[in-house]
């Protein structure tokens, strides 16, 4: 879907006017109406405050352009396990079992490997393969390549 998609949609779900949600949102019925026909897409600061409104991330409000992953475990991201800020706001770095409230859960490497070894390992990936592919790339995604240099 495209962002003109998804905003009517959005603005739809919560029984919202043009007017109602541009009050909302401090800009015009006329800028929300240009959204919805594609002719523009709200500015950053404005994403911020559908995203907040919508409980929905900047990313789905765009259409989804990028495949998210959590920077500290690898995990895909979607609006339901990307974590969010302590004032509410997604942060679509992190998932949310990484990172909750201003805290990240792991801040030792090894831990997060360990667990991630433990539970995601099966009858076709055995705990050793899995740790081996764990030891290989997690060190590679930015929360833990930050907390190296």
């Amino acid at each position: 879907m495209e962002t003109k998609e998804i905003l009517l949609e959005l603005r739809k779900q919560k029984n919202l006017t043009q007017d109602e949600l541009a009050d909302r949102v401090f800009v015009t019925r006329q800028a929300v109406s240009k959204w919805e026909s594609g002719e523009s897409v709200p500015n950053t600061e404005t994403l911020k405050i559908l995203s907040k409104l919508f409980d929905v991330s900047i990313n789905t409000l765009l259409g989804s352009p990028r495949k998210l992953i959590c920077q500290c475990c690898g995990m895909p991201l979607d609006d339901s396990s990307i974590s969010k800020e302590p004032d509410g706001a997604f942060n679509e770095e992190f998932c949310k079992w990484c990172y909750a409230d201003g805290d990240f859960a792991y801040k030792d490497m090894d831990v997060l490997i360990g667990f991630l070894a433990e539970h995601m390992s099966n009858e076709n990936w055995p705990k050793e393969h899995a740790e081996a592919y764990f030891k290989e790339n997690i060190p590679k995604l930015n929360y833990w390549n930050k907390k190296s240099s």
